[in-house]
């Protein structure tokens, strides 16, 4: 039976959240609900399943223990783009002459969808930097802000309190892509965004084998619009990979203490090695956001660690050199992985920016095979 809220820390309601009532004889978890149609007699009760489209129990499980740890009501999408593009078309949220604001480094597929379906509504989109002056300026008139803190690929932390209020002040909504934090490091409907985005790809399932995304939201008209997107779009997970997220969920906390640890053991490594510039952690108090992060993040500050090395060719030699990490994109997984973001074009960092998730390996093995990629990247 899910704990509840207040008696417990969030910890522990990560390995409870979602489990239904005991029955004897029955598992934990119920095992994933395979269905299309269900056995519907008389007049339709919208809380039964009648039609998979529609609803799920293994969706309502996984949703009801989202909910519990975003301290508001979550509706589960087949992606984090689903869930993105739920928020940004399905709730029809914008409309001509409606401004939207959204960070110029956001999302790629956030900007693609303002810039190919949004702009052509005549709604008025405004890109801007991941800056506190940037972002506050900006807001005047908007109907619906976008944000991600710590921003991803270069991890600039924005405080949501005040950017909330600001928003607010305008008749706007703040919309919190809180992939990178998570809600147990990060509740953004805590901190007064009215809605909370997340890849759950990355570390909410954290085994790098599921595609998954989901939002949260305060107000339960939202979550009905969701819901109804959901359904009228066909934009809806499989039954399977929501049971194997929900079945992750159980580790997140152990998970994210030993991914955290090890990304800040990486930070204050890397931070001390003249091979490397640009050291970018929320956790190392050089960081222009750090007191901010310590405040809005409860001290775990993420698995991600960016640097720079002097250029593009170096930053391969060094992926290559490595034993342990693994060239891949995304973050958040048990194994540690990095990439050149500058590969995709989709962001304006240098050629030697290096984007690296820390994983669950031991965290001096870790920093000792970054060492040995930096000798052969700097020979």
């Amino acid at each position: 039976m899910s704990v509840r809220a207040t008696d417990f820390s969030a910890a522990t309601r990560t390995v409870h959240a979602g489990l239904p009532a005991p029955v004897q004889g029955e598992p934990f978890l119920p095992g994933p609900v395979f269905a299309g149609p269900f056995h519907l007699s008389g007049e339709v009760d919208g809380n039964v399943s009648g039609y998979h489209r529609h609803n799920n129990p293994t969706w309502t499980n996984y949703e009801d223990a989202l909910s519990d740890l975003e301290l508001g009501q979550a509706v589960v999408f087949p992606s984090g783009m689903g869930a993105c593009t739920a928020v940004l078309l399905g709730m029809e949220l914008l409309g001509p002459g409606d401004v939207f604001v959204a960070p110029s480094d956001a999302y790629p597929g956030v900007r693609d969808v303002a810039g190919a379906h949004l702009a052509p509504r005549g709604v008025e989109v405004r890109l801007v930097p991941t800056d506190e002056r940037a972002l506050h300026e900006a807001v005047e008139g908007a109907k619906l802000v976008w944000l991600e803190t710590p921003s991803n690929p270069e991890l600039t932390v924005i405080d949501i309190p005040a950017l909330a209020n600001a928003v607010h002040a305008q008749g706007g909504l703040l919309a919190i892509d809180n992939t990178l934090a998570t809600p147990l490091a990060q509740r953004p409907l805590q901190l007064g965004a009215d809605l909370s985005v997340a890849s759950a790809t990355k570390s909410l399932t954290g085994h790098s084998d599921i595609v998954l995304g989901h939002v949260a939201v305060r107000d339960p008209e939202h979550a009905d619009l969701l819901a109804a997107w959901r359904s009228r779009s066909g934009s809806i997970p499989g039954p399977f990979e929501v049971w194997l997220a929900h079945r992750s969920l159980a580790t997140l906390d152990v998970r994210l203490e030993r991914q955290c640890t090890n990304a800040l053991k990486l930070a204050q490594a890397l931070a001390e090695d003249d091979r490397v510039s640009g050291v970018r952690y929320p956790g190392l108090p050089t960081h222009p956001g750090h007191e901010l992060a310590v405040r809005q993040m409860g001290g775990r500050f993420g698995a991600v660690v960016c640097f720079e090395l002097p250029d593009a060719e170096s930053a391969q030699r060094f992926l290559n050199a490595s034993e342990l990490i693994i060239e891949a994109t995304s973050f958040g997984g048990t194994h540690t992985t990095a990439e050149r973001r500058a590969r995709w074009g989709t962001d304006a960092v240098s050629g030697g920016f290096i984007r690296l998730s820390a994983g669950l390996e031991d965290p001096h093995d870790i920093i000792s095979d970054v060492r040995r990629s930096l000798d052969v990247a700097s020979s």
